[in-house]
């Protein structure tokens, strides 16, 4: 069985193109949302276990990320992923056949519990490393990074993988930075760039807008939930603690939990086998 993905075109909430890869040809489906400032590229190790184990799998660019479209308007609040999140469930369940489970790491969790409280469009949902009570020392430690170099850029591809290295120094280096390229655009000014619209944290409509509000918002989605729910935290996290993860469990007493140690945020990135060993035992 090939494993290599096949292109997908997607519209969002607003009418923005969005831009996925499929991977297998299952019955059964699974949308794969990354986090902040990652792209779909982040999941190709999930996506290719998944298909190995009978699923269509479809990995996409959110909104202002990766391949897909910036939104004009600038609107990148948690809500505009919600409502993207919303038609990427309708549309998937149309064209493939089947709803599919929502895997949401951080933002793309954030999107698909947003989702569900709008509407019944995914079949179970797998939360990786988020709750609606983030801890808020790590959230300014991710924007942090995110924001430093995002206007200015950076010289060359290895002085990116420098920065990326120290943010996450338990992750063990790669041999090669040519895979940090599909995170990074290169521009006429010889200067490489995140794949993300900088709008998304410094622009009219964020993710920090009326952040207040959107807690309360997740929180009444999550005791509404209804469907098979997983939590997925890093037992290093600086964004789900412990006791902010107990807080999720007991809004969703349905909910299981998995904690993997040794993984920080980027629990797929850091431990994608026992990730990907989790969430295919929740789904089966």
């Amino acid at each position: 069985m090939s494993l290599h993905p096949r292109h997908a075109r997607f519209t969002g909430h607003d009418g923005n193109r969005l831009e996925a890869d499929v991977y297998g040809h299952g019955d059964k489906v699974a949308l794969l949302l990354h986090g902040g400032g990652q792209t779909r590229h982040a999941w190709r190790a999930t996506a290719r276990r998944l298909a190995e184990r009978g699923y269509t799998a479809i990995a996409v660019d959110q909104r202002g990320h990766g391949d897909s479209e910036w939104v004009a308007s600038g609107a990148y609040a948690f809500a505009d992923y919600g409502r993207d999140a919303v038609a990427l469930g309708h549309a998937i369940a149309d064209r493939f056949g089947a709803r599919p489970a929502a895997i949401g790491a951080s933002l793309g969790g954030i999107a698909s519990l947003h989702a569900l409280g709008l509407e019944p469009c995914f079949s179970a949902l797998v939360l990786v490393d988020i709750v609606p009570r983030m801890e808020e020392t790590g959230v300014k430690h991710v924007q942090s990074f995110m924001r430093a170099n995002a206007r200015e850029g950076f010289g060359s591809i290895e002085e990116a993988a420098e920065s990326v290295a120290a943010y996450l120094p338990h992750r063990t280096r790669p041999p090669s930075v040519e895979g940090l390229k599909k995170n990074l655009r290169l521009r006429d000014d010889g200067r490489w760039y995140w794949h993300w619209d900088p709008a998304f944290l410094d622009g009219g409509r964020t993710v920090n807008t009326d952040r207040a509000t959107i807690v309360a918002t997740l929180e009444d989605a999550a005791r509404r939930l209804a469907v098979p729910t997983l939590l997925v935290r890093g037992n290093a996290s600086d964004i789900v603690s412990q006791e902010s993860a107990d807080a999720f469990l007991a809004l969703v007493p349905h909910a299981r939990f998995v904690d993997v140690s040794g993984a920080g945020h980027m629990v797929a990135g850091d431990k994608n086998d026992i990730f990907a060993d989790a969430i295919l035992s929740f789904l089966g």
